[in-house]
């Protein structure tokens, strides 16, 4: 041991003095600070949410530009929180979406709105926001969120019935729903001849149907193009012409032992579908497999991956819901770390898809998949629709987004869904006699796929299904 003189000593133990000192006073500024910050810290995460009164306020006031702010925030936070992601996205106010929807119109000549739908305890309130304009605000009394909700469990569970595949058993609430939604905005919408619709909903709406809502006449999808969106802040709002890009197309008709998933028999005919009018490379079965996907991620900047396989939007967190491959199974939780945003992918296809409809985790999951993923787009199923419709549904789709048309912009996303789907309802897409029918013509179905019986696919439990998720351009 080394000697220390007295005043060595006397030295060391004021300096200790003095540092113990300067730590009381740090932690006596900090305390103070918390404490005198601690009134806006609870105003910031108790804000009553968007049933709150403070929200009645903004809207009685008529304050719309406060209102969409305070949406955009709130349910930002919300797929924040579930998503366990800090996206830091940039806000937009409504005069800037507005201006961005105007841009949209002339590059896609397609003109779009944002329409926010909140439920509240007792009425639902809508907001427009449309190119060049100031947003409107309609408040719907009749629609109480418990009777809404009641209407929305009501019209999935008509249209998803099989047993009612032969009927129109799913027109009143579908119905209900467009006079709720759609009919206070509709005069609107028509002055200003709007082509796309943007929803970005609340708790309980993140997964209608949306496209099967009916006015009485016609479905909403055969008047305008729809896609959902968790915030316009997340929205990749940059137009692109796919009609050159890659495809890498990949999906399982079996599965290995360990997957114990049932077997999807029309995925080769899907596939090669798509591999015959686009360019790029198509995966089956043992070749469906992570490390290959991300392989040839590496190799091509592949625009669209396409996976025909089973996925599963679950309750409760992330990681409870998944996309299966051939042995292994991509948890919600893991896709951000496979960076499809880089090099950007703009459309990320699940055609068979399955989510618990009505839980909250799961409509996070379903609504923030193109969130998620890295995508600008993804184009899914909110239920398990059939082997034969998901390949007839998914065959048109490709054939839509592929129309090159003179002098004509490049087809959107959302248009090419909304055309696939509207030849279903008119019969223009069917099953027959061992032949799929589309718009381009006969496919003869191979005998070794013998669950593809005849189908109408007329009923929206065949077509409502798919979706657009995040940009619709």
């Amino acid at each position: 041991m080394q000697y220390q003189s007295p005043q060595h000593r006397q030295k060391h133990a004021a300096q200790k003095k003095l540092k113990t000192a300067i730590f009381y006073c740090l932690t006596a500024i900090f305390f103070c600070w918390s404490t005198a910050n601690l009134p806006t810290i609870a105003q910031n995460t108790n804000r009553g949410g968007l049933n709150g009164s403070e929200m009645r306020e903004i809207l009685d006031r008529g304050n719309l530009t406060e209102a969409v702010t305070r949406i955009e925030n709130d349910w930002e936070e919300d797929y924040q929180k579930y998503l366990q992601q800090d996206f830091a996205a940039r806000t937009k106010t409504a005069e800037a979406i507005s201006k961005t929807l105007s841009r949209l119109a002339v590059q896609t000549q397609k003109k779009p709105a944002l329409i926010y739908a909140i439920p509240r305890t007792d009425q639902l309130e809508l907001i427009l926001i449309l190119p060049d304009r100031q947003p409107i605000l309609r408040s719907v009394p009749s629609a109480k969120q418990e009777t809404l909700l009641n209407a929305v469990k009501e019209f999935r569970s008509e249209i998803t019935n099989p047993v009612k595949l032969n009927t129109t058993s799913y027109l009143k609430p579908a119905q209900q729903l467009y006079q709720w939604i759609i009919a206070p905005l509709e005069t609107d919408l028509q002055t200003a001849k709007i082509e796309t619709l943007l929803f970005c909903v609340g708790e309980g709406l993140r997964t209608v149907p949306l496209a099967a809502m009916h006015d009485g006449k016609q479905f909403l999808i055969q008047k305008y193009s729809l896609a959902r969106i968790p915030a316009f802040k997340f929205t990749d709002t940059n137009y692109a012409n796919l009609r050159n890009t890659q495809v890498l197309a990949m999906g399982a008709s079996i599965f290995s032992e360990t997957a114990n998933k049932q077997p999807l028999p029309a995925v080769p005919l899907e596939l090669s579908a798509i591999a015959r009018q686009w360019p790029g490379e198509s995966f089956l079965n043992e070749d469906f497999t992570i490390v290959n996907l991300q392989s040839q991620r590496v190799q091509q900047r592949y625009g669209i991956i396409h996976l025909a396989t089973h996925a599963e939007f679950r309750p409760g967190t992330p990681d409870n819901s998944y996309i299966q491959f051939w042995d292994t199974r991509l948890r919600l939780d893991q896709m951000r770390d496979l960076k499809w945003n880089n090099p950007p992918l703009e459309l990320l296809v699940l055609s068979a898809c399955r989510t618990a409809l009505g839980d909250k985790e799961a409509e996070l999951g379903f609504a923030g998949l193109a969130l998620q993923s890295g995508a600008k787009s993804a184009l899914a199923s909110l239920w398990y629709v059939s082997d034969a419709g998901t390949l007839a549904l998914m065959t048109e789709f490709y054939q839509q987004l592929k129309i090159d048309k003179p002098k004509d912009p490049p087809m959107i996303k959302a248009e090419a869904l909304r055309q696939a789907q509207i030849a279903a309802i008119e019969g223009k897409v069917t099953i027959d006699n061992g032949q799929l029918r589309s718009s381009r013509g006969e496919t003869f179905l191979p005998l070794s796929i013998p669950k593809l019986d005849s189908k109408d696919l007329s009923h929206p439990y065949y077509w409502a299904a798919f979706s657009i998720i995040g940009s619709p351009w």
